[in-house]
């Protein structure tokens, strides 16, 4: 860790704004839940600190490491947090940093020119969430120690050691009375690090893992090529139409602009939009200055070199961006996002500065790549062809008054309420289940959808083919937000969609395939909370009255402990058979006496009677289900190829690498 122009980040380029007394009483308002989700946000405010410094050229290697005792510790080389006194606070700028809210080196004391960490409330966050947090600063030739408990400082900063390296080292244990889990998951930090390392191209990423309970682990990431080495790894599964990636990287006044792109032979498109090193998940402008300028240049080389013959029409936004794979990263000293989750970019002057720097350097890139050029021409000039038969398509199931009541399919067992809000509407596998979940179901807010069969994957079809699928064009209808560039969110009919298949290998298939169809075509849905997957319990447990409903192996081992199971004898049937008081107490010598418990393993939906569908599945206040989000859409769409695409060897080798580690496979 060098000594790097420290000077101009001293206890002067910290600004305080307010104390931390709010975090502890509403934690949801600082990091978005109590849940696993929060947990893991105490790492990424820590780390964002570490790239902030790497951004502004301090640092060069970051590390995450899960201890054995539930403590994280992250490191950074950077310059290390100032430890002089603060002549606000009237103590150390680090006791500063972690204790008030709104205290940091971004907010125009000079710290820091771009940053990711726009609100300043990291760190001090995770102190007041955590049960013990050590902050150990390389800085000054000397190691500064300081210990909190629960936000609150125990004993002041003192210097434990001397040092020629400088840095910060921030390790805490998240405080168990506050978060619902203190579990960390090992892939979802691997994913957050490797995609950070792809924005922050050569800074090192390591992460460890020395928790005694898990398998020791170890990763190092270090992408020389930066996003452009992004773009490659998401398109591992496709065969591409360029093979050399565009990339541009130039900076305009203040700001940062870097883009890189590369067309497949599918029928996505995958986006990705980060400021100061955040995703944008609903992009802003930086993604309309990459729209519009990708048209324009497409549009004028196809004229320029007669690949557009005069009588057809230009290119449209939506044939341009049929098999893009883009990643667009900007850095600016102030960015203006929509909301604190930084889901939106609002700078203005951001649409310019890409649409500028990217369609003077694609231009370029189809000049001297003329064959590449007439590929990615090629591929948009099918996908107009295309987009004329789907509108066709498209006019048969969303023609005017298609959406009302009188309309909607006829398989579908409509709820009475009107008010989206309150409605459900249950996908379900099968008639068998569909006639159970009608008779089960509260007809009040609950609809039913059954499916016959398996939808189409649309993974391989474009939006013409899929709207002849019945099964599709039924739920499309059902759910009356449209479809294609026709999406309208705000006219949805459930605000809960739950999709319910069988817990065996076809119903995993059927969860799969509605999977992509969502997103891949109705991304706000997930993005927006509407779409779940219903939980049907694996098990029922009976023994004489005692009826109990597991819904994993765990949970059933632990009914079946509860219920006497230690010594006893314990029958598994196929059926729902009722036991009688003599097989269920048998005399067994003269002081022995063996119980029998019932246990039903349900492979289907239809092995429940409605009344057990809607005690376990569809009470509200018993059911279980799990929320869909996405979490890195980078990830997700390489996910969804893989295991959807045409391509078939990434999918033999992803089921290979992890047969073994399924349980309960039904064949």
């Amino acid at each position: 860790m060098a000594d790097k122009n420290k000077q101009t980040y001293s206890a002067e380029s910290i600004t305080v704004l307010e104390g931390l007394e709010p975090v502890r009483k509403r934690p949801g308002m600082y990091i978005g839940s109590t849940s696993a989700s929060g947990l893991h946000h105490l790492i990424w405010e820590v780390v964002d600190n570490g790239i902030d410094e790497a951004m502004a050229g301090y640092a060069t290697e970051i590390s995450v490491t899960l201890l054995a005792d539930g403590f994280v510790r992250v490191y950074d080389n950077g310059r290390g947090i100032p430890v002089e006194t603060h002549k606000a606070t009237g103590v150390s700028a680090l006791e500063t940093v972690m204790t008030k809210l709104h205290a940091g080196g971004k907010f125009g004391g000079g710290g820091y020119k771009v940053s990711g960490g726009l609100h300043g409330v990291g760190v001090s966050v995770v102190n007041a969430l955590s049960e013990v947090l050590i902050a150990e600063v390389h800085r000054d030739g000397k190691i500064w120690q300081q210990t909190y408990h629960r936000g609150l400082p125990k004993g002041k900063i003192k210097a434990v050691g001397t040092t020629k390296d400088t840095g910060t080292i921030i390790s805490f244990k998240p405080d168990a009375t506050i978060f619902e889990t203190t579990e960390f998951d090992w892939g979802k930090i691997l994913d957050r690090l490797r995609q950070q390392a792809y924005l922050t191209k050569k800074i090192k990423m390591t992460i460890k893992d020395e928790r005694p309970e898990h398998r020791p682990k170890f990763f190092e990431f270090y992408f020389e090529g930066g996003i452009k080495t992004y773009v490659k790894s998401l398109h591992r599964n496709n065969d591409v139409k360029n093979e050399t990636i565009f990339y541009v990287e130039k900076d305009v006044d203040d700001s940062k602009v870097e883009v890189a792109l590369q067309y497949n032979d599918g029928y996505n498109e995958t986006v990705l939009t980060f400021a100061n090193n955040i995703i944008n998940p609903e992009g802003g402008t930086h993604l309309a200055g990459l729209r519009s300028a990708l048209t324009r240049t497409l549009n004028n080389y196809a004229r320029a070199k007669n690949l557009l013959k005069e009588k057809e029409e230009n290119l449209t936004g939506d044939d341009v961006r049929e098999g893009l794979t883009a990643i667009v990263s900007v850095k600016l000293p102030n960015p203006q996002f929509e909301g604190q989750t930084k889901s939106k970019l609002g700078n203005a002057e951001i649409k310019t500065y890409v649409e500028q720097v990217f369609g003077d350097a694609f231009t370029n890139f189809l000049e001297e790549n003329p064959k590449q050029a007439q590929a990615i021409i090629g591929k948009c000039v099918l996908s107009a062809q295309a987009r004329a038969a789907a509108r066709s398509a498209r006019a048969s199931i969303l023609r005017k008054g298609a959406l009302e009541g009188m309309t909607l399919p006829g398989k579908l067992a409509d709820c009475s309420s009107r008010h989206p809000e309150e409605c459900e509407l249950y996908i379900v596998e099968g008639d068998s289940a569909g006639g159970s979940a009608k008779q089960g179901r509260d007809r009040k807010f609950q609809a039913i959808l059954p499916l016959r069969g398996k939808i189409l994957n649309v993974e391989r079809a474009r939006l013409d083919k899929m709207l002849t699928n019945n099964e599709i064009k039924n739920l499309v209808i059902a759910m009356g937000m449209g479809i294609g560039e026709q999406v309208d969110v705000d006219k949805l009919r459930y605000h809960k969609i739950i999709i319910m298949t069988d817990a065996d290998v076809d119903g995993a298939h059927i969860r799969t395939l509605l999977l992509t169809l969502f997103f891949r075509h109705f991304p706000d849905l997930i993005n927006n909370g509407h779409l779940y997957i219903a939980q049907p319990p694996l098990y029922q447990l009976k023994k004489g009255a005692d009826v109990r409903y597991a819904y994993s192996d765990e949970e059933k081992d632990k009914f079946i402990k509860e219920m006497g199971g230690q010594g006893e004898e314990v029958v598994e049937v196929e059926t729902d058979a009722e036991l009688t008081e003599e097989a269920e107490a048998e005399e067994v010598g003269p002081k022995v006496r063996t119980t029998r418990i019932n246990i039903q393993r349900y492979k289907g939906l239809g092995e429940m009677n409605p009344d057990q569908l809607w005690q376990t599945t569809m009470n509200p206040a018993s059911r279980v289900m799990k929320q869909v989000a996405v979490e890195d859409a980078g990830k997700a769409n390489e996910t969804f190829e893989m295991l959807m695409g045409e391509e078939v060897a990434p999918r033999k080798h992803f089921i290979q690498t992890y047969a073994k580690a399924v349980q309960n496979l039904d064949i």
